[in-house]
This record gives structure tokens, sequence and C-alpha cells, in this order.
């Protein structure tokens, strides 16, 4: 069954104006990071035997400075490539208006290495090039690899940080309650949240739920041990 309906009113509905942008990846990096970088912290804290106190001031300290730092810097980041995105589309509305021919001319080469060639190749060159918006469309995504959805910084932002934020809490909420074996409830509970992280991404791929879930898990655990391990060795030494 098709994942959307092919009936005309909805085609034209579904595609109507420009795609819309995901952020999908912006909330999967932000709630892995979250939970890695939290369970870390609770990890190196529990290796080193730190008091529950400490790691809760440690943990929380954790969750809103580097959440904030992660949604800063995806934000930033996003920004700059939208500004590239404008450098590039001025750039090729200057070359379009310097040397048309030029343009046409890598126009009809874009798609030559397509597969078409001859009446085809000519016809879709002169089709493309005879409306401004779409050849310049054109070579933005064929030339420069610039997909059509734009993304909002803003919303970027927020969607890294709201996923970091709440994955980042789960490891501290036995230290918030003052649950005994605390550290054994946020490792099974940080556990759990990687699997899940990893199980949804699986929606958005082909990959199998439960091999995304414990690629997720795997790798979350493996950042942990390191802290548990360095944080052992540092409270031997010191």
């Amino acid at each position: 069954t098709p994942e959307h309906s092919h009936d005309p009113a909805d085609i034209a509905e579904r595609l109507a104006g420009r795609p819309r942008a995901s952020y999908l990846a912006d909330a999967v990096f932000g709630a892995i990071d979250g939970a890695v970088t939290t369970f870390a912290v609770v990890a190196g804290a529990a290796g080193a035997h730190l008091s529950p106190r400490v790691v809760l001031i440690l943990g929380a300290a954790n969750i809103f400075a580097d959440g904030f730092s992660m949604a800063a810097g995806n934000f930033i980041a996003t920004r700059a490539a939208l500004d590239d995105a404008a450098r590039l589309r001025a750039m090729e509305e200057r070359h379009v208006a310097i040397d048309p021919g030029g343009e046409a001319a890598e126009v009809q080469e874009i798609y030559r290495r397509k597969g078409f060639k001859g009446e085809a190749l000519e016809a879709i060159t002169r089709l493309i090039t005879s409306h401004h918006r779409a050849w310049i469309d054109t070579m933005l995504a064929e030339e420069h690899g610039l997909a059509a959805a734009t993304r909002a910084p803003l919303k970027a932002a927020l969607a890294t940080f709201a996923a970091f934020v709440v994955a980042g809490c789960v490891p501290l909420f036995p230290y918030v309650f003052g649950l005994s074996a605390a550290a054994t409830i946020s490792t099974i509970g940080t556990g759990i949240v990687f699997f899940v992280i990893g199980s949804i991404r699986s929606f958005w791929s082909m990959r199998s739920w439960w091999r995304s879930g414990l690629e997720t898990f795997a790798l979350g655990f493996g950042a942990a041990i390191i802290a548990y391990v360095i944080g052992a060795t540092i409270e031997r030494l010191v």
C-alpha cells in the first residue's frame, strides 16, 4: 500500500509550495548526546565514588550548559548553511545574467550525465532554461547539492535542546528522588532510553528496529564505560 495518495488533488496539495524541512536529525542527535553525556557524568562520578549530591549537581549543570551549547552550535551551523545557500543562489543568478549560454551548457551536461541525449536532451535543457526559477533551482540542486527544503535555525536549535534535556534527565531521576541503588537504576533507565531512541530511528530508515536500537545502545554505553573507567582511575591516583 502506498504511503500517500496518488489522487491528482492530493498530489497537488502535497507538492504545493516548497518541501517541508525535517528536524528529526536535530532531535535524535540532541537526545543521544543528552543521554550519553549526562550518563557519562553519572558513570564517571560513580567510578570516582562521589556523593549523590555531587552527581546531581554535575549532571544538572551538564544538561543545561551542554544542552545550550549544542543548541547554539546547531543554530549557528544551520544559519551558516542558509547563508551559504543564499550566496550560491546569488552567484547562480549573476552567472545566468552574465553568461546564459554557459549556464545552459551546464544544464545540458547535467542531464547528459543522467542518460539523456539527442532530441530529449535538447528539449529538457530548453524547458529548464526557459523558466528562470527552475533554472536556478536546478543549478543549486545538481551543481551544488543543495536540498530544496530549508531548515529554520531557531527550530533546529530548539529541537536539539528539548531532546537533549528530556533524554539527559533520565540518568538523574534516581538521584533527584534519592532512590537507593541510584547508580543501578540510572544505568537501566539510560540503557532503555538508548535503545528506544535507536528503535525510533528505524521508522525513518530501512533498518530493523532492534538492530538500530542495539547500535545506539552500544554507542551510548561505550561512552559511559569510558567515563566510568576514567573516573575510577583518577579517584585511585589522587
